[in-house]
């Protein structure tokens, strides 16, 4: 026992005893119920001294209990706040990361895509060709959370719509489960038409022919999940890049400076084991990995950005005088200002910026403002260009068309090219067997030119012999000749002399 306890019971035990002595004092005065009453009404104190020490005791307990929820409720609702509006960031003393602040980042991503329908999954036989497309709406968990397609339940009073909008084009892309087992758009499927569409069903066509990986995609049955998007995702540096709250253009506070690239060589070998063979060109990699980084003169002109502070008050037009939807010409006009309804500010249409409030510009405006002296240069950045992946789709769609004419046409210069070398190889086989007979001949010819060769020289020699014994001859036959001329002579002088004629 402890040593409040000790003194405790002392102290009841010394009230017993007084107890004792004053009845005993008192029994001489008293009466016998007098004595029995007050000695029942000691029992009744000393029994429910027990319970009443128990209850003070659980009471005290619960109190502790109490004042540590207390603490608890305080904690969360401080918890709670941060995770509605975020911490306080030191630099510039705001609130960031916080719930609110999601919430906004999603809205914006939602105005990016258009209307978009999560987590439906697939009715259609994947072993054959999908011609025609069947999904049908997950069924909706007992806590819904908002957002989510079902998550609430329906108003009896209200007619079911359909789930998408017949004759509607929209874009799909299969979802897959991540590491923290949220199914997430992971590959892209295609174009599609909704066909038809009910409050539980929507029956898709493509728009053309799919590409084979995707076609092998949905028969391998991994596109068991499908998210549709009423307009292609925009493409944006924040994704690839650890600050994800900086918006170009929308966050005059944004600090590029802190700007830190993730492993994005990574994320681009992730993505393209989705695609057989495909490989990331290095020049596309270089270009995700240098965004954010200091930008030099060799870098092309629409790459080049500036952060700029402002030296004083000033408003840009933002707001386009033209409204329209973004499904009938983008988001901005000819000069970037905004046409669709969802992007505009609104009022007089101006973003109206502070003093030594900070902004990233594309270099030829942030020169504009600095020429006017309203604000001065704090920083030069290299920024990839954005893709526009509807106009990339298309051209690869038509890249890939104009490629399969070629391929075409090469197959049918291939097959020519066959014959040819079939015909070639034919005449090969008959030209050597005509060189091995005119190899044949060819020495039959060498042994006759050799025999020939022989026979002339040998004639050759006779025919000098002969010449030879000709001139000898030749020359006998002058000196006979010159003989006989001379006798001709001696005997025509002696003839005439023996005729005497004068």
């Amino acid at each position: 026992m402890s040593l409040p306890d000790i003194i405790l019971a002392s102290v009841l035990f010394l009230i017993l005893i007084g107890f004792f002595v004053v009845v005993w004092k008192a029994a001489s005065n008293w009466r016998w119920f007098n004595i029995v009453a007050v000695v029942i009404t000691m029992l009744l104190a000393i029994t429910f001294l027990f319970p009443t020490a128990a209850v003070l005791k659980s009471r005290s307990a619960w109190h502790k209990v109490q004042e540590e929820l207390e603490l608890k409720l305080a904690n969360l609702k401080v918890e709670k706040q941060k995770l509605k509006f975020g911490e306080l960031s030191e630099e510039d003393s705001s609130l960031s990361g916080g719930l609110v602040e999601l919430q906004q980042q999603l809205a914006k991503l939602g105005i990016e895509s258009g209307r978009l329908w999560r987590n439906l999954e697939s009715k259609s036989n994947s072993t054959y060709a999908p011609v025609r497309i069947l999904l049908g709406a997950a069924p909706s968990p007992a806590n819904g959370i908002d957002g989510i397609p079902g998550a609430e339940p329906a108003d009896e009073a209200v007619p079911a719509q359909p789930l998408v909008p017949p004759n509607m084009l929209v874009y799909c892309f299969a979802e897959q489960a991540d590491k923290n087992q949220l199914l997430v758009p992971k590959f892209y499927l295609g174009a599609f038409r909704v066909e038809a569409s009910s409050p539980t069903e929507v029956a898709l066509v493509p728009t053309g022919n799919l590409e084979q990986y995707q076609l092998n995609y949905m028969k391998e049955g991994k596109a068991r999940n499908w998210s549709l998007y009423e307009l292609l995702p925009l493409d944006g540096h924040e994704p690839f890049l650890t600050s994800g709250s900086v918006a170009l253009g929308s966050n005059p506070t944004a600090d590029i400076d802190s700007w830190q690239v993730d492993d994005v060589s990574d994320l681009l070998d992730e993505a393209a084991k989705s695609i057989p063979g495909f490989v990331v060109p290095e020049q596309t990699r270089m270009n995700y990995v240098d965004d954010g980084r200091q930008a030099t003169d060799d870098d092309p002109l629409l790459s080049r950005w500036t952060k700029v502070k402002f030296l004083k008050n000033h408003k840009i037009e933002v707001d386009s005088q033209d409204q329209r939807s973004a499904l009938e010409g983008g988001f901005f006009d000819g000069n970037g200002r905004a046409v669709d309804a969802r992007l505009q500010r609104g009022g007089d249409g101006n973003a109206e910026f502070k003093k030594d409030d900070t902004l990233v510009l594309i270099e030829e405006e942030a020169k504009k403002l600095i020429d006017e002296g309203v604000c001065i240069e704090e920083g030069w950045f290299y920024l990839r260009p954005l893709n526009d992946y509807g106009y990339v789709f298309r051209r690869i769609r038509l890249r890939v068309l104009a490629l399969k004419d070629r391929m075409v046409e090469l197959t049918r210069e291939q097959e020519m090219l066959n014959q040819a070398i079939a015909k070639t190889d034919t005449m090969l086989v008959m030209n050597q067997e005509i060189k091995l007979k005119l190899e044949q001949d060819l020495t039959q010819y060498r042994i006759e030119s050799k025999a020939i060769r022989d026979h002339t020289e040998k004639l050759v020699q006779q025919v000098k012999k002969m010449r030879a014994e000709m001139n000898r001859l030749e020359q006998e036959n002058t000196e006979l000749e010159q003989s006989l001329e001379q006798k001709h002579l001696t005997i025509e002088r002696q003839l005439d002399a023996l005729t005497a004629t004068p």
